[in-house]
Formats: structure tokens, sequence, C-alpha cells
């Protein structure tokens, strides 16, 4: 038997490789085969499935397919041993809507109106729901090994787009070429309720409207086809209209509708539009669903809730509380009563939305997860957040595997560590939830990943803090496009101050309420609208010379914001 140990073969390889002469490798670019496609996961704790525990077992996997799972399996010689040594493994998340892979189109500026604003081409009110998602896969996406490091093998991927991108695919996290990687083709006829920019439908209410004005068309032009193919003489020749003929298979109830609904008004507009059509639902990415949790039920709605958060409240510090408490006896302003209470309200939605699982099992309402707008770096935090709120490890894992694979239609092939399934794994060198634990290999399809998990490094917070001081540049990508800007950060005796700077306007901007706990820091500053004056908020994660975070900006919502550290500052 082979002993996992890659350093080992890979001098082997290289120098063998050398030895060859070069019209060898002239005569084929593939890339090689591995040199056994037989994996045998040795003294390793099994979670077949929620509920379903083999400690200290093996798992054999051959051509891509589990062949036998148990605490006795005969290894061939010919397999690749890893020795877990008390790993734990799972079977690979399932993702029931992301972009993870997808090529995300370049931003149109400067787009001519058109002349007839009122009914403009297709293309440019987002209505092309003839697309193939398929069409759009980057298998080298860094995303793909990304959501994949967390644990992730196969999503439900959908295209760019606006009121009706177009069709979603389900794929596998891994592979060559874009269809290689897909599982399931035309999966889901893919919405949302996205309103065009200057032009119709340019409002919700637009969108609605157009929703069901397309369906209604596609129903008459369906039904003249079929009597056009039954009797052809003395009729019209029907059109040829692909955005209507998109729609055929959700009239035939064959393909189900796929809509983002993150808020509770949208996930009602959703639910009102399918009472009136009947069309098979699935709603994604839910966010506050839980007011309406009874209409999903009875809708029959397939649900992935997300897996993005409300960043969790900063735990007080001993000395901020005596401090907290000294103010307390001051008479507070009443700028600073509503601040308390503005606090108060985000506090009880975050906790409702980290509930949210909870509520949905104890109402008896199947769900998996989406990780579209959620940060895979993010994900196992939140699921421990979703469990420290009442979910039980074993719910949070059946909403991982066992349930999207029902609700997907997967359950033949994966969800569970069953003989016969697809070699999609996940191993772990602690239980998945455990806050220490890291995940070391992934098999999607049989292929072996192995993550290279660097040990945390144990520095002073002081250490941390110094680093942030400088010049940043930064971009936020905003519904209006791509801002940029410079950030300006001071540090006087502990004391952070600094100014930020925006591609709309010269002018430095004093931020307040610098914050730097760690590598975390956040800020605020304020925003001059026409005669309003908004404050805009900033949380950053910082990683050496980069960060990644967002800014929020009242009612208008939170928006991704990145950047990098200016040399020799």
């Amino acid at each position: 038997m082979k002993q996992f140990n890659f350093s080992c073969f890979g001098r082997l390889f290289l120098s063998f490789a050398l030895a060859l002469p070069i019209w060898v490798f002239a005569q084929d670019d593939q890339p090689l085969a591995p040199v056994s496609r037989t994996y045998a996961i040795t003294n390793v704790n099994i979670i077949q499935a929620p509920g379903r525990k083999i400690d200290m077992g093996t798992i054999l996997v051959k051509d891509g397919i589990i062949k036998a799972v148990g605490k006795t399996v005969a290894i061939p010689p010919e397999a690749i041993v890893i020795k877990a040594d008390s790993m734990y493994v799972y079977a690979g998340f399932i993702d029931g809507l992301s972009r993870v892979g997808v090529i995300k189109p370049k931003e149109e500026t400067n787009r001519e109106r058109p002349k007839d604003p009122g009914n403009p081409p297709n293309e440019r009110a987002g209505i092309t729901p003839q697309n193939d998602v398929r069409n759009e896969l980057n298998p080298s996406d860094k995303s793909m090994e990304e959501l994949r490091n967390v644990g992730f093998t196969t999503a439900h991927v959908v295209p760019y787009g606006g009121m009706l991108p177009g069709n979603g695919s389900i794929i596998l996290l891994g592979g060559s070429s874009a269809d290689k990687m897909v599982l399931a083709s035309k999966s889901a006829f893919y919405s949302e309720l996205t309103s065009a920019q200057r032009v119709y439908p340019s409002t919700v209410i637009g969108v609605m409207a157009k929703w069901r004005e397309l369906y209604r068309q596609a129903s008459l032009s369906k039904s003249y086809e079929s009597l056009y193919s039954s009797n052809r003489a003395g009729l019209e020749r029907p059109e040829t209209d692909r955005v209507l003929e998109a729609f055929y298979p959700v009239i035939d109830k064959k393909q189900p509708v796929l809509f983002k609904s993150d808020n509770v008004l949208d996930i009602q507009r959703v639910l009102t539009l399918q009472n009136d059509f009947g069309f098979p639902l699935m709603l994604a990415d839910v966010k506050e669903g839980w007011d309406v949790i009874n209409k999903i039920k009875a809708a029959n709605a397939k649900t992935f809730l997300s897996l993005d958060l409300p960043e969790a409240k900063k735990e007080v510090k001993e000395g901020d509380k005596k401090e907290e408490k000294k103010d307390d006896k001051k008479a507070k302003t009443i700028v600073e009563l509503e601040k308390e209470a503005l606090e108060k309200r985000k506090e009880e939605f975050a906790a409702k939305h980290t509930a949210q699982p909870l509520v949905f099992q104890k109402a008896g309402v199947a769900f998996g997860f989406s990780t579209l707008t959620a940060k895979p770096k993010d994900i196992p935090a939140n699921l421990r957040r979703m469990i420290t709120a009442g979910l039980t490890e074993d719910q949070a894992l059946a909403a991982l595997t066992t349930t999207p694979a029902q609700l997907l239609g997967l359950s033949d092939r994966m969800g569970s560590i069953d003989n016969g399934k697809m070699a999609n794994l996940v191993i772990s060198d602690k239980s998945y939830f455990n806050e220490k634990s890291k995940v070391r290999y992934v098999f999607v399809d049989g292929q072996l990943y192995t993550l290279d998990v660097k040990e945390e490094k144990k520095g002073d917070k002081n250490g941390a803090k110094s680093s942030v001081q400088g010049n940043w540049s930064y971009f936020t990508e905003t519904p209006q496009g791509t801002n940029t800007g410079k950030i300006k950060l001071k540090n006087v005796d502990g004391t952070y101050s600094g100014t930020i700077t925006s591609n709309m306007s010269d002018k430095e901007t004093e931020i307040k309420n610098v914050t730097v706990d760690g590598n975390k820091l956040s800020f605020t500053f304020d925003f001059q609208m026409g005669s309003n004056t908004m404050a805009i908020e900033v949380n950053l994660t910082i990683d050496g010379t980069s960060f990644d975070g967002s800014m929020s900006v009242g009612s208008y919502g939170s928006f991704p914001m990145k950047g990098t550290k200016d040399p020799g500052l």
C-alpha cells in the first residue's frame, strides 16, 4: 500500500520528468493522471449523515465513487492511504444559491439611454432568461477554491444579470472545464426582483408587472405553437422568441423558478407571483423569513437560508464596562438615546437573523443554506453562531448535506457517506463545528485537494494595531458602480484619527469613532447628500497589507469594501 506522502512522490516525479526527452511532453499537453484514483481514508471519525457515526473507521474511494465504509474495510494494494489520525469526515457540503466560479461581467459605464426607455431592448432591461450559466463558468476562478476550502463540494450557480439573468446549473467545485464541472444543467429558471437602470422596469412593482406580462405572453405563445403543430393548414407560422420559450419548462412545471429573496417584502412579492401562476418555487438567500414562515410552508417553496449574518456584537471589555457604568449616571442627550435605541434594534434584528434556522426547524420547514452574499471565511463562524442560538450540530449538518441534496434532487448521488455515492468529502482535524477546527482535505468527485493549513501566529494586539496606521487605497462596489478613494490613519499614543476621500470628491473627510481591536478596524464618517448629512459606517478586517470588509450606508444597505496599504508608508 502506498503511503500518503506528497513530498516523496513529488521528488520522485520530478526526477523522472527531468530524465524524459522533450518530445515525450510535446506529444500530449494534457495534464498527467494521478498515480492512482483509489484512496483509503483510515482511522477517521465518519459522520455518515446527521445522527449516523462510525468511530475510527475507513472509507474506500475508487474512480470517484465511495466503495466501502466501515471499521473492517479491505484496502487494495493500489490505494493511496490517508492516515486521518482521529480526524472527522463529512459528506461534502451543498450550496443552494451561489455565483461561485461565474465570470462577472464588466461594468458598463455611460450607457446610452434607448430612444424608448419605456420599451427598451430585453437585454437592456435585464431580461435574458435564455442565457445559460454554463457559458460563464471559469474552472480556475479563485472563488471555487475559497468555497471548497470551507467544505463545499457542490453549488447551485446562477448567472449575473437583472430581473431574469438566465438558467442556473448544479456544479461540482472541481474540474478542468465548465462541462466537466456541471452535474445538472438548466436546474432552475433564475429570477430577481432587480429593477433596470433608467429604463422600464425601473421599480420593483414594474419588475413584477413585467414578469406577469412575460409569463402570460409565453403561455399564449406555447398554446399557439401546440395548436399549429396539431394542424398547420390555414395557420400563420408562429414566430420564434427565445425569451418566451425559456418560460415553457416553467409553465409545464418541469423547471422550478429560483428567486433570490433576502428580505421579507421580496419574499411576500415572490409568493404572490407563485400564487398567481402556480409554478414550482425555490426561495434562496433568505435573510428575513421568520415572519412569513407559514406562507412559505403553504407555498411548498424549497428554501435556502443565507449564510451571511449581521456582524456579531463585540464583547465589552472590563475596563469599558466600568466606563459605561460611569456614563449611565450622566444625563444622556436625545442623540445619545436615539443612538442607543438604534443599536438595540440592530442587535434584536441580528439575533432574529441568527436564530432564523431554528425558527424554520421548529416550524417543520426543510431548508438548506446559500452562500450568495456570504464571505467563505465567515461561514464556519456563522454556523457556530446559529448553533449557539439553538440549532443543533446535527440540524446544521443536515442543512449543509442531506436536506439540500433532497431539495435539489441529488439524494441518490450525494448528501451522505454511503456505498455507491459520489466521493464528495470534507475532512477536518476536529469536529467541523469546533471553533479551532481546520479543514485538511476535500474530495470533489474523487479528486483530492489538500489544504495548506497555516498555524496561527501568537502575536500581541499592539503589534497588530501598529500595522493599521498609514495610507490605504480602497474600492467598494455599489449599484452605481465602483467607488475608489484613500484612507489615511494616524496613531498618536494609542488614539487613532484620520481622513477618507472618494473619487466622487477630492475633499478629505474626517473619520470618527475609530476602533482598532486586533486586526479589526471600524470607523464612521459623514457624507453630505444635498441638504442632508448621512453617517456611513465602515467595518474592516486587516490581513497584513490588505483589508476586506463592508461600508454600510444607512437604509441603502451594505456594500463590500476592499483595500491595500500603499507601499513605503
